[in-house]
């Protein structure tokens, strides 16, 4: 498995959002972008995930960065999830995994105990160059996103 490092390019991928619009990640050139991924739309972990990154926002934004989420949901879940739980950023649909395995974020996972092929719950801080500022793998869903903004010089 691919892990991707501090100053490597982030590969270009093209997906789609909740709403089914192309979403091109080399068109952010210019601006940072936080790139995290998470295995399902509206599981506890996950929510806890998307609600926490929902609510810094601001400051992630003010710092001149975009936030995007990518799972292998279909968009008609990504949009029910980013309705339920007033989510402001674009959740992205990678049913075949092929973005994760470019990012390093699918392989063999322990789940329970039992090694499983899955998604890794990983966040990537990318620059306005497209280069990885952070590769962040197999983080927990509670309490990363203050990781990454104290990461970022933007503690609360």
């Amino acid at each position: 498995m691919t892990r991707l490092s501090t100053g490597d390019t982030a590969p270009d991928f093209t997906l789609v959002d909740q709403d089914g619009t192309p979403v091109r990640l080399s068109e952010r050139r210019g601006t940072g972008v936080v790139l995290f991924f998470y295995p399902a739309a509206m599981t506890p972990g996950c929510t806890t995930e998307a609600c926490d990154f929902r609510d810094s926002l601001a400051p992630l934004q003010a710092a001149g960065y975009t936030v995007l989420g990518i799972s292998r949901d279909e968009p008609a879940k990504l949009r029910e999830f980013r309705e339920r739980d007033g989510l402001t950023y674009d959740l992205l649909s990678d049913p075949d995994h092929s973005v994760h395995e470019a990012y390093g974020a699918w392989g063999e996972k322990t789940n329970y105990g039992k090694t499983v092929l899955g998604v890794i719950r990983s966040t990537f801080v990318i620059d306005g160059e497209g280069r990885v500022e952070h590769a962040l793998y197999n983080v927990k869903a509670t309490g990363h996103v203050a990781r990454v903004r104290s990461l970022l010089g933007l503690d609360a």
